[in-house]
């Protein structure tokens, strides 16, 4: 049975299912930042995923980062898998802004995170819900 990683469980806010990924919302709104995880057990790199997984997985990165990129106007996405961290397969993605406070380096480590508080979490889930359309999963965001 799939389980989220508790780091991850820590650091974001459930969102819901795509066909193969749990869609999570980082818990910083200083990005618009999303994590995709794959619920197999006991995966740590995209490689351990069969062929359907992969493909499917590149699908949901592919559609959510454009997705992402045409809602928020974005001047870049970034998409990238690390796990040096948490080691469950997890694919962040995260829109860029020449603007924002740590461009053009990386987000990882530079800024505290700034949590969503009330109204500010309740509008870029109805953001979300939104662009992702009715043919998602949503789950109620833990508050």
């Amino acid at each position: 049975m799939f389980e989220l990683h508790p780091q991850l469980a820590q650091d974001c806010i459930a969102v819901g299912d795509l066909p193969l990924s749990r869609l999570l919302l980082m818990n910083d709104s200083q990005f618009p930042w999303l994590i995709l995880v794959p619920r197999r057990r006991e995966v740590t790199e995209l490689f351990e995923l069969s062929a359907a997984d992969q493909a499917q997985l590149q699908a949901e990165m592919s559609g959510l980062g454009q997705l992402l990129k045409d809602t928020f106007n974005a001047d870049k996405m970034n998409i990238a898998a690390l796990g040096n961290m948490v080691s469950q397969l997890h694919i962040h993605v995260v829109v860029r802004f020449r603007v924002d406070p740590v461009w053009p380096a990386p987000i990882w480590g530079k800024l505290p995170p700034v949590r969503y508080e009330g109204e500010a979490l309740e509008q870029r889930l109805a953001e979300l819900r939104a662009v992702l359309g009715k043919h998602f999963n949503f789950v109620e965001a833990d508050k």
